[in-house]
C-alpha cells in the first residue's frame, strides 16, 4: 500500500477568513498565506508507517488515526518531517507545555484553524460545502462508527473528511484567559449531530485528550497573521 498517496498535499491558495465564537459572540478576520494541507485526514496506516503506532479502538488502515492527543499529533509531524528530510516546525523547550513554533521550516505541522476553516469552506460561504449526508459521516448516517477516509463527496477544492468522521486538531490555543493551554478543534465526528458538523463550529480540548472521534491532518507553509 502507498501510504504516500494517503498524505498527499493540496496547494491553498492566499486569501482571507472571518472567525467567529457562539461562546463569546466574538469573531475576528485572517489573512491566510498560501499553504499546503493533507488532502485527507491522517490515516491509521500513516500513522502507523511514522511512529510504529496504532492508537484508538478501531483497526483499518484507512480509518482515520484517532485517539491521539494534540501532543501526539505535533510529535507526528516532527518525526514526519525527519523521515522526509525536513525542518522540524516545532520545537520543545521543557517538558511540559512549552513548545515553539517555527514559522519558516518546511516541515511538517498542525494547520491554523483559519488555516482549517478557510480550506473547509473551499470557497462557498454557508454552514457546510454541500448536503451534509453527502459529505460527511455523523451521527445520522455514521451507524456509531468511524468510517474509512475519502468515502464523501470533497468541497470543492478537494479535501475530504473536512466535516464529520473525525474531529480534527488544530495548533491554536481555544482562549488562554479562560482555559489555559486548551487547543482547538474543528470539523465534527461521526458521533455528532448535525449542528456540530459546520465550518465555523470550534471545540476545545486539553492537549493530552484522547478519544475515538479526534484525529488530524497535516499542513506545511507560512503561518498565516490575525488581523
Amino acid at each position: 500500500m502507498d501510504v504516500g498517496v494517503e498524505y498527499e498535499m493540496i496547494a491553498v491558495p492566499a486569501g482571507q477568513v472571518t472567525l467567529s465564537d457562539r461562546r463569546t459572540e466574538r469573531s475576528w478576520t485572517v489573512e491566510v498565506a498560501p499553504c499546503q494541507i493533507t488532502r485527507y485526514p491522517i490515516t491509521q496506516a500513516v500513522y502507523a508507517q511514522v511512529t510504529g503506532l496504532r492508537p484508538g479502538t478501531a483497526q483499518g488502515d484507512r480509518l482515520p488515526v484517532e485517539g491521539v492527543s494534540w501532543w501526539d499529533a505535533v510529535r507526528f509531524c516532527n518525526t514526519l518531517s525527519h523521515k522526509d528530510g525536513l525542518t522540524p516546525a516545532y520545537h520543545f523547550r521543557a517538558e511540559g507545555d512549552d513548545i515553539e513554533w517555527d514559522a519558516f521550516a518546511d516541515g511538517y505541522r498542525l494547520p491554523s484553524e483559519a488555516e482549517w476553516e478557510y480550506a473547509c469552506r473551499a470557497g462557498t460561504t454557508g454552514p457546510r460545502y454541500g448536503p451534509l449526508d453527502e459529505i460527511a459521516w455523523h451521527r445520522g448516517n455514521s451507524h456509531d462508527r468511524i468510517h474509512e477516509v475519502g468515502g464523501k463527496r470533497p468541497n470543492p477544492w478537494g479535501f475530504h473528511d473536512m466535516l464529520g468522521n473525525v474531529w480534527e486538531w488544530c495548533w491554536d490555543v481555544y482562549d488562554a484567559e479562560v482555559y489555559g493551554s486548551y487547543r482547538v478543534l474543528r470539523g465534527g465526528g461521526w458521533f455528532d449531530e448535525h449542528w456540530s458538523c459546520r465550518a465555523s463550529v470550534r471545540r476545545r480540548s486539553h492537549p493530552t485528550f484522547r478519544v475515538d472521534d479526534v484525529g488530524f491532518r497535516v499542513a506545511r507553509g507560512k503561518a498565516p497573521e490575525q488581523s
